[in-house]
């Protein structure tokens, strides 16, 4: 990250070090609203992972770990996935109201082949498919906090950098001024976007970067415990440390080069543009994608994964330094949009055996073809990607129900399931007001539900059951699932001056967009979310 600040930045001072110090500026208690907000999404950073190395991190991630601290986070919902938990960072609301059920869903009217939709694409675009599309933030059915902000007050400056389309898509919002993400070997963006100058210096640094080979990355002490071989498939994983060859974009992606990345240009594009010194509050969204491509490719709990904290503890470092330099007034908030779960056979050696994969019998179109045998019903019969199970168009309106019951009972009969729940079950569930932790498996799927995009019938696997049937290069481990080592992430809040205290009773993503909405005094109504009290002592920041 350092080089890639020393070609990205304008100015002729010196790139802030990665290895900073953990201490902060000198406090000063925060009295007006911030100039700048930093939102920070880590995708499949859980809260076990924030647990595990919390007392390890000694730069930028120890700095916000001494501000506002909600270490049992949750995104509620039951489909903890990339998409929907990104939509509820900064909208405030849950997927069945952001309209980001999953990553991909059936859309059965699509004029197109496989009828799948990705979340962050536009489905009508010409040549377009879930794969190969353009991407697109029609699917988001609310307005993001940068939004509100920016109909409040036209000034407002919102930017939105990520490793991931969804991710910049889903927190930037709708009106973004500038929104970047990596698409595969440089930055892009949305159709018509054009590339500021600083886009291109980005695309050029990292083009050098990636055209070399990377050496071994060192290897801190304390993750030598965690360097221990494991054979995944054809694989033996758990003592890399991010070896790349030359050109290899895919390596690139999945290590912690990524992160440094995304949050150099960030840093080049609050300098091009000024942010925090315009008349208004401004916002800039960053989207860390690194830590969930090193999980699914090389698991939790290895070599791979303890490199990438104590990287990105630095990348974190490195670049609040940059801010300090800059002189803006700003806060920032971290959290994740998901947990994850180490893969299964690192978990059948340490301590877990019951550790399992997917049985392939539980796909839904296997499922729907055993279902039109016995019934009689050309196929298909069952569609879907996992989770959600879709009755096909083509069955007779007269047999659907018939199917839909005979759909449940089987998946019920499979070992591996937890429930199945039809779409009137969960419609009929009204939303949870209790804790995260204590919602039922059918509120947390109604959090996930919307009538015009989720299945038939929501399919949910028993806690420590992956959804990966066969482990492959790239995807050892996943999340996805409803029980709390997906659901529960960290959520952190920091500003200079702010009086540190630390929360551990449950709250929630769709929090955070209230909490920082009242530390600029926008009010909002509506939301799924609360406004979360910042000041350790009898003030209350949600009273402005």
């Amino acid at each position: 990250m350092k080089a890639l600040l020393a070609a990205l930045l304008l100015t002729t001072t010196a790139a802030p070090a990665m290895a900073q110090t953990a201490a902060a500026p000198a406090p000063a208690a925060p009295r007006i609203p911030p100039k700048l907000i930093v939102a920070i999404s880590v995708d499949q950073f859980s809260a076990d992972l924030f647990a595990q190395y919390r007392n390890r991190f000694s730069d930028g991630m120890a700095r916000l770990a001494g501000g506002v601290v909600f270490p049992a986070g949750y995104q509620s919902h039951a489909a903890t996935e990339t998409c929907p938990g990104h939509s509820t960072i900064l909208t405030g609301m849950r997927p069945a109201h952001t309209g980001i059920v999953a990553n991909t869903w059936l859309d059965q009217s699509a004029v197109r082949p496989d009828k799948l939709v990705y979340c962050a694409e536009d489905e009508t675009a010409p040549g377009s498919d879930h794969e190969k599309y353009t991407p697109s933030d029609i699917h988001l059915k609310v307005p993001t906090l940068g939004d509100m902000m920016k109909r409040a007050d036209p000034r407002t400056r919102v930017v939105s950098v990520a490793g991931k389309d969804r991710a910049a898509i889903m927190m930037g919002g709708h009106d973004t001024d500038q929104i970047w993400f990596w698409g595969g070997k440089s930055f892009i963006s949305l159709a018509g976007r054009q590339e500021p100058a600083v886009v291109t210096r980005a695309n050029t640094a990292v083009a050098a970067l990636l055209a070399a080979p990377q050496e071994a990355l060192p290897l801190p002490g304390y993750c030598k415990g965690l360097s221990q071989p494991i054979a995944v498939g054809e694989q033996t994983l758990g003592t890399g440390r991010f070896e790349r060859a030359a050109g290899d974009a895919k390596a690139f992606r999945a290590s912690p080069a990524l992160d440094g990345a995304v949050f150099a240009l960030a840093a080049g594009l609050i300098q091009d543009m000024k942010l925090g010194q315009g008349p208004a509050t401004d916002l800039i969204a960053i989207g860390a994608s690194a830590t969930d491509y090193v999980g699914h490719s090389r698991g939790t709990q290895g070599a791979e994964m303890c490199i990438q904290m104590e990287q990105f503890d630095q990348t974190i470092g490195g670049f609040l330094a940059f801010l300090d330099q800059q002189g803006v007034d700003y806060e920032v908030m971290l959290t994740a949009d998901h947990g994850a779960h180490d893969m299964t056979e690192r978990q059948v050696q340490r301590a877990m055996p019951m550790e399992s994969h997917l049985d392939p019998a539980s796909m839904a179109k296997t499922v729907g073809a055993a279902i039109g045998r016995d019934l009689g019903i050309a196929g298909p019969v069952l569609l879907g990607p996992e989770g959600d199970v879709y009755i096909a168009d083509s069955v007779p309106r007269a047999r659907r129900a018939q199917v839909l019951a005979e759909a449940k009972r089987r998946y019920l009969a499979m070992p591996q399931v937890a429930a199945a729940l039809t779409r009137d079950e969960i419609a009929a569930t009204p939303m949870a007001t209790t804790p995260p932790e204590n919602w039922t498996l059918l509120e947390r799927a109604r959090a996930s539900f919307d009538p015009q995009r989720s299945g038939d019938l929501t399919v949910l696997l028993k806690p420590r059951v992956t959804s990966i049937i066969a482990p492959a290069p790239y995807y050892v481990e996943t999340h996805g699932s409803p029980w709390d080592y997906d659901r529960r992430v960290p959520i952190l809040f920091w500003r200079k001056g702010m009086t540190a205290f630390e929360q551990p009773l449950s709250v929630e993503t769709v929090d955070i967009a209230p909490t920082l909405a009242a530390t600029i005094g926008l009010k909002v109504s509506g939301l799924d979310g609360r406004c979360l009290d910042l000041d350790a002592g009898a003030g209350d920041t949600c009273a402005r």
